[in-house]
């Protein structure tokens, strides 16, 4: 799917407006959209699991990034389906890779309500960082460590010096524009429903709340955020995020956030 982008200007020396119309690229064709599971008129939730096949991710406590990834996204789906009234999709359900914007097109192809995806850090040999945190899409990082974590998270799709997705910087910053645009607010209100439905439930960072220009944040029209559950070199986080009571708590926390969210907003949009 291609996007369109009109961008208004000023004519050196003319004083006048002209329009520039940017045709975005387009996607490589993708393979078969993904099993939604639920009945047809449930909202829809598409979750996930960061990194897969030749991209590990983060590594740690015996453990890699895709696999914990993995085993949390199903986790959470099996809740959401328990209870009923939620649509959901995986990005991947297996050990395969895919591009940032090949996940968030899913969503859009879908004609998703929410985007989650999951992911799980490292803070290197002797690393004592704990806790998770909650990503929105911004322009401006909220911090160094918000920055430094984008970088490594974006250069995955880079793959011997090459840039899988081939878009270029002026590209990716014109989707960055187009997405806050449309849906940071209720992006930044899911996080902040998963903060309050997680607290004591879930460890999180001490500066849990975060914002960095992530290219699988990128959907202009899908809610969206990136969980970063912990991290896999803090031998309690690895214990949270991978074990069933660890992954129940992650499960139901997030479960409930969604819920709430789905709920206000049918809520409103069904009101005259």
């Amino acid at each position: 799917m291609a996007i369109a982008a009109v961008l208004v200007a000023s004519m050196a020396g003319s004083g006048n407006g002209y329009l520039l119309r940017v045709d975005l690229p387009r996607l490589a064709p993708m393979t078969a959209l993904p099993v939604v599971e639920g009945s047809a008129g449930w909202p829809l939730v598409v979750i996930d699991p960061g990194h897969g096949g030749h991209d590990p991710g983060a590594a740690g406590s015996g453990f890699q990034e895709k696999d914990v990834v993995l085993g949390l996204a199903h986790s959470l789906k099996a809740e959401l389906e328990d209870a009923g009234g939620v649509r959901v999709a995986l990005t991947r359900a297996d050990d395969r890779y895919l591009l940032h914007a090949e996940r968030f097109e899913i969503a859009r192809k879908l004609g998703a309500e929410l985007f989650i995806s999951l992911h799980a850090d490292s803070a290197g040999e002797g690393g004592g960082a704990g806790g998770a945190s909650i990503y929105t899409l911004s322009n401006r990082a909220s911090s160094d460590a918000a920055a430094r974590f984008a970088a490594r998270e974006n250069a995955s799709d880079m793959l011997n010096g090459v840039d899988l997705e081939q878009q270029s910087d002026a590209v990716g910053s014109l989707l960055v524009e187009l997405a806050q645009r449309r849906t940071s607010a209720r992006s930044d209100e899911f996080a902040a429903l998963v903060l309050r439905e997680a607290e004591g439930k879930i460890a999180f960072h001490p500066q849990a709340r975060r914002y960095a220009a992530l290219k699988v944040l990128r959907a202009p029209d899908v809610p969206s955020i990136l969980f970063e559950s912990g991290f896999i070199t803090n031998a309690a986080d690895a214990e949270r995020l991978t074990s069933p009571r660890g992954r129940a708590a992650f499960a139901s926390s997030l479960a409930s956030a969604i819920r709430i969210y789905l709920a206000t907003h049918a809520a409103s949009e069904g009101a005259p």
